[in-house]
């Protein structure tokens, strides 16, 4: 009776462990089984994208606002086209906006950072569904930083 109880316990313990991995790692895909938010669709075109991902944040003011949905290739320029979901709930985002590939921390994730624009003595017009940012700043790659100051200490 005794061993059929270790048993039981260690079963569930094992049990509880795999559910909190799950959870974990659920959170860390940043997957959500919620009601999802209403979005619209933005897009803009970058010269490099960096080490964006798909799913990766977009900020405005350091609001998550929504989230980059795909990554791909312009076949005509061969430029980085990166999709954006805003959520509905961000309508007033103006269209003289720019966007910009920011990096978390030293060495964390990248996302995506808005910055408002706003255009004095006209009418604002804000993004809505398939509008398009042309005002981008690509993403800093570190390798190419540091082989630019590599290259720079070798002239000299």
């Amino acid at each position: 009776m005794k061993q059929r109880h270790i048993d039981i316990s260690v079963g569930m313990f094992v049990l509880l462990g795999m559910i909190v991995f799950a959870f974990i790692s659920l959170k860390v895909a940043h997957i959500d089984f919620g009601q999802a938010e209403q979005e619209y669709v933005i897009f803009t075109e970058f010269d490099q994208v960096g080490g964006l991902k798909e799913g990766a944040s977009v900020k405005l003011g350091g609001v998550v606002i929504g989230s980059v949905r795909a990554i791909e290739l312009d076949p005509d320029d061969l430029t980085p086209l990166v999709t954006l979901g805003i959520y509905q709930k961000f309508n007033q985002i103006p269209n003289t906006s720019s966007a910009s590939i920011m990096t978390a921390g030293l060495l964390g994730a990248q996302y995506v950072g808005i910055v408002s624009g706003f255009v004095e003595g006209e009418e604002t017009v804000f993004l809505s569904d398939q509008s398009t940012i042309h005002d981008t700043r690509s993403a800093l790659v570190l390798e190419d930083l540091i082989g630019q100051f590599m290259f720079s200490i070798k002239e000299d």
